[in-house]
């Protein structure tokens, strides 16, 4: 070795993207559901549903999951939720029936299980 070494950078990456279970890649590009419970006061608590495609309604969503899980429940906007998106809110603890309903191709939005991740407990 002649003093100079060499540096070599192999693969830049990026620590915070999600490993990609197949092939061990990270992507950056998949959008996944995060169903969160969060405690408010004694046994009360709130269930926030976040990364809901655009594509669909989040005021009709809310509608249709107010009145089959018998819960009261609000939009929190973009502006609020400091760039988390739209965030459903929803009174109780409501995390397996919200994916139930997530999942559900014939009265739910039929998405893929995998895209959805439940955080809480």
């Amino acid at each position: 070795m002649s003093g100079e070494t060499e540096i070599q950078n192999l693969k830049s990456r990026d620590p915070f993207a999600e490993a990609d279970e197949d092939s061990g890649q990270t992507t950056q590009t998949q959008e996944y559901i995060h169903i969160r419970i969060q405690q408010r006061n004694g046994r009360k608590t709130l269930t926030t549903v976040q990364g809901i495609p655009a594509k669909f309604d989040h005021k009709k969503i809310l509608k249709v999951i107010k009145k089959e899980f018998a819960c009261n429940g609000t939009i929190i906007s973009d502006t609020e939720s400091k760039g988390m998106g739209e965030v459903i809110q929803l009174q109780g603890d409501h995390r397996l029936k919200i994916k139930e309903f997530l999942t559900d191709d014939e009265n739910g939005l039929g998405l893929d299980e995998k895209t959805i991740k439940i955080h809480g407990f």
